[in-house]
């Protein structure tokens, strides 16, 4: 039985600034209407017989999203005939894998967390949370294995490229590594890849040019590390109302961001660099060992101002903008327009 779609999860599907003037609204109401329809598949395919792997495999889809996936999928259909039966499976199939990884994220970061409810693992277990996110991706396999060999394959390596980024997320950089190309590397195939297939994949099912889909590709795999470049950013932010949480939320908890990363390039030849950077982790490790959070609120905001924070943000811009420029051969339409203010809001999280 398909459950009703959240009101939260309806209102951040489609972002706001994606289509302007008024000769866009009708592509925008097409559009919406679309993701609707996106949203009430992905709903049935979350519901299982069994309410054992009921409750678990639909909680994180419940607690709402933005659905820049399947937006995404949409979207690229839309530079051919647009949206039909395979692009919404295509759509429905990303989100099931985006989400099984966020169960599987959350148990390997011990995060407590996700979407402003507690994550998964600290509702049931670790053995739960898992095995629900290898149902979502057993689901996302299921509707795949109908739309034949090439997109068989492309699932396939995407979701090898899921595991390699959190199996290096979790192994960290080996010796002799650059540390920050180890780094953007893992942004790429942890949240750039799927990105990067969605938009794929409404191509190849959208009867639009075949050209086109390493275009599109390229443009998903680059906003995606834009994504979280911005991520790294906002962590420091001390807008709580946009981020949802403590400034310095990951800093704290000794998770190595660009920022810190690019600060420890500079401790290497900077002495006020290598100060701050002693202060952060030693700051770091005392909360672990359970001294309060606020420990660090001075090294917080020090890092916020400092040059290495500006320097991530002009990093996160410079992905968006070889986004956007990926796409420069596209034909001009409401569709590519969409496709460069998205990219736009990504970086301002505008919208």
């Amino acid at each position: 039985m398909s459950l009703p779609i959240a009101e939260d999860t309806a209102t951040q599907m489609l972002p706001t600034n994606l289509f302007k003037g008024a000769r866009d609204k009708l592509h925008a109401k097409k559009l919406e209407k679309e993701m609707a329809h996106v949203e009430a598949q992905l709903v049935e395919q979350l519901s299982f017989a069994s309410p054992v792997a009921d409750a678990p495999a639909r909680y994180l889809a419940e607690a709402g999203g933005k659905r820049i996936r399947p937006l995404l999928t949409l979207l690229a259909s839309q530079l051919g005939d647009g949206p039909n039966e395979l692009v919404h499976r295509a759509a429905v199939s990303v989100e099931l894998t985006h989400l099984a990884s966020l169960y599987h994220d959350d148990v390997m970061d011990e995060a407590t967390l996700r979407r402003g409810v507690p994550a998964a693992h600290t509702v049931w277990s670790n053995s739960v949370a898992i095995l629900a996110g290898d149902l979502l991706f057993a689901r996302a396999s299921s509707l795949v294995s109908g739309m034949g060999e090439e997109a068989i394959v492309l699932q396939a390596k995407t979701f090898e490229r899921l595991c390699l980024g959190q199996l290096h997320e979790t192994v960290g950089p080996q010796e002799g590594d650059d540390r920050i190309e180890h780094y953007m590397q893992v942004l790429a195939d942890k949240t750039g890849a799927l990105i990067a297939t969605a938009a794929r994949m409404g191509v190849m099912f959208g009867g639009a040019k075949a050209e086109y889909a390493d275009m599109v590709q390229e443009y998903g795999e680059r906003i995606g590390v834009a994504f979280q470049l911005i991520d790294d950013v906002l962590d420091l932010s001390e807008d709580k109302e946009q981020t949802g949480k403590l400034a310095g939320t990951d800093l704290r908890a000794g998770v190595q961001t660009l920022p810190v990363l690019l600060l420890q390039k500079r401790a290497e030849t900077d002495r006020a660099a290598k100060d701050l950077l002693v202060r952060i982790e030693e700051g770091a490790a005392r909360i672990q060992a359970g001294e309060p959070a606020t420990l660090l609120d001075r090294e917080v905001a020090e890092l916020r101002e400092h040059e290495v924070t500006a320097e991530t943000l002009a990093t996160a811009k410079q992905w968006a903008s070889d986004a956007v420029t990926a796409i420069a051969p596209l034909p001009n339409s409401t569709v590519k327009d969409a496709f460069e203010r998205l990219a736009d809001s990504i970086v301002t999280r505008e919208g």
